[in-house]
């Protein structure tokens, strides 16, 4: 599906990776499905090596991270617990001239216009706001609009039998939370990292893949422990520079420390990918923004070709990663839906708080106690039993239990996609000697992320020395990465197409690799895409030279 046609850029790209096997229409030969998109063999790869190398910054590469695989449908009364089942919806409205259907929100922003949230919660089109596909100022009030997919599990469909398709991962980390715990034989401060396919029946998907109705999700869930927890065994709790990399995790680091981290690792992580941080933004979101039991949530933005801009004509970018800031809020309403228990026990809590002070005691005791109160009042328990309750946890701490608090670092995978496809896409114009103008298109990953790694050229394929030994060379580096031959047309088309596939190495197997001349036996000519610079490399150094670069 084609993007406007004011954003030519994005046309351009659009029309690339259709072309190339990127990123195809999904059910394209029976006219397409909105919001579903297929993932072509470069696309494929493309992601596959994203989703790898998240996979192994966050998961296998540290000590405090363990993995989870859960399923796409899970026990509605999860989605219930979670607030899903009743708030997770956006406003929708509808022209009553042309019969489209908007997102009430989109619309009005389209128009440099904010939509009303009304006292009781509801929300109101200012006035002025019209249909952008008709003009019409003939729209219906807006109203919620479920994004939850929903199905039955078993043969009658009922209400007994509703199922919901997961609208994101990470409520399965949680719901799982005491059983890594236990079997992985973590102790906080520890992640639980999954990355996974999530569904949401978006009102108006659009901006090609960045808003999908089926998306993939990479999604951290770090467990720490709470501020009075850290206080009471480290005396205070640290405090770092709201901007820069606090550096390595330590014992005495709150909330907010461990919030300022996780951006910074994440920003570390996008950058090793190619996209640097001129490329990137960042949003704080607001308190009226912030969800009520969130402390603070930070979005990381790229600038994509259909970004808009701001009051003073910057691209501000739109979100690729929110890092959240949840408090204990998923967890608790967990304890409190299921009736499971979802706190730990902490052995070294137990012992720093019998050697606090009485004063200490009672003034983190009345700071855990509120904050408890705080969240079983906000989430509807009546005021005496949320006393009660908040009472029994704020005593807890003196026996060493809490329940974990949770930085969230979610991503999604799609929208990186787009962003490194976006962040890739490069156009090179060039004249030749008779003044002929030609653009041709090049794709410049970063090699960690690229679909193919190397193109193997022998120089003629009529030679048949020539393609054995480019056909050898080829088998000596499958086993360690994707590598592509090709043997149809001239080295010129051949690059060019490389190029275009976004391949960073190119090998030329030619007769000095035969020993034409002696000094150059069982070497190739490596070309490199971003600067046509060549040089010769030894076969034998091909596999170490090339993973260096590529892993």
């Amino acid at each position: 599906m084609a993007e406007p046609k004011e954003n030519l850029q994005m046309e351009k790209i659009v029309s690339l990776c259709k072309r190339r096997g990127f990123i195809f229409q999904s059910s394209e030969i029976y006219g397409g499905i909105n919001g579903f998109w297929d993932y072509g063999p470069l696309g494929a790869e493309l992601k596959r090596n994203v989703k790898e190398l998240w996979w192994n910054t966050m998961t296998r590469e540290r000590e405090d991270v363990a993995g989870l695989e859960a399923t796409i449908i899970m026990s509605p009364a999860i989605w219930k617990a979670s607030g899903h089942v009743d708030t997770f919806s956006d406003p929708m409205c509808d022209c009553k001239k042309c019969k489209k259907r908007f997102r009430a929100d989109q619309l009005c922003e389209d128009q440099g216009l904010t939509l009303i949230k009304t006292a009781d919660g509801k929300f109101a089109l200012p006035a002025g706001t019209k249909c952008t596909a008709c003009d019409s100022k003939e729209l219906t009030e807006p109203r919620p609009f479920n994004l939850m997919f929903k199905t039955y599990v078993g043969p009658v469909e009922s209400e007994d039998n509703v199922a919901y398709l997961r609208p994101e991962t990470a409520q399965a980390i949680f719901a799982q939370f005491k059983n890594v715990l236990e079997t992985s034989r973590q102790k906080v401060p520890f992640g639980i990292g999954q990355i996974g396919k999530a569904f949401r029946n978006e009102v108006t998907p659009r901006n090609y893949t960045f808003r999908s109705r089926e998306f993939e999700q990479m999604e951290l869930e770090f467990f720490i422990k709470p501020d009075e927890a850290v206080e009471a065994i480290h005396g205070s709790v640290a405090t770092v520079p709201a901007t820069g990399h606090p550096g390595e995790p330590q014992p005495n680091w709150g909330w907010q420390a461990w919030h300022q981290y996780w951006v910074e690792e994440r920003v570390r992580f996008y950058e090793g990918i190619g996209l640097s941080r001129d490329t990137l933004g960042f949003h704080h979101q607001t308190p009226e923004e912030l969800a009520h039991y969130a402390r603070a949530c930070t979005d990381i933005l790229f600038k994509f070709p259909f970004s808009k801009k701001d009051e003073h004509g910057n691209v501000k970018g739109d979100e690729l990663e929110g890092i959240a800031a949840r408090s204990d809020f998923d967890l608790s309403q967990h304890q409190r839906f299921s009736g499971k228990p979802m706190g730990v026990f902490d052995d070294e809590l137990r012992g720093a708080w019998a050697k606090l002070p009485k004063e200490k005691q009672d003034a983190l005791w009345k700071r855990y106690y509120d904050n408890r109160k705080n969240y079983l009042t906000k989430s509807g328990v009546e005021a005496e039993a949320a006393q009660k309750q908040a009472t029994a946890d704020a005593d807890g701490l003196a026996k060493g239990q809490y329940i974990p608090h949770v930085i969230e670092p979610s991503a999604g995978v799609d929208r990186l996609i787009l962003a490194l496809i976006a962040n890739a896409y490069t156009e090179v114009t060039k004249t030749d000697d008779k003044g002929k103008t030609e653009t041709t298109y090049v794709m410049k990953f970063h090699p960690r992320v690229a679909p193919i790694k190397a193109g193997i050229l022998p120089l003629l394929k009529n030679k048949p020395e020539l393609v054995a030994k480019a056909i050898a060379v080829r088998d000596l580096l499958r086993p360690w990465m994707n590598v592509y031959y090709d043997d149809g047309g001239s080295i010129g088309k051949r690059y060019a197409r490389q190029d275009e596939a976004g391949t960073p190495f190119c090998l030329t197997i030619d007769f000095d690799t035969l020993g034409e001349k002696p000094e150059l036996l069982d070497t190739v000519t490596i070309r490199y895409r971003d600067d046509g610079k060549q040089e010769r490399i030894k076969i034998s150094e091909l596999r170490d030279f090339l993973l260096s670069k590529t892993r």
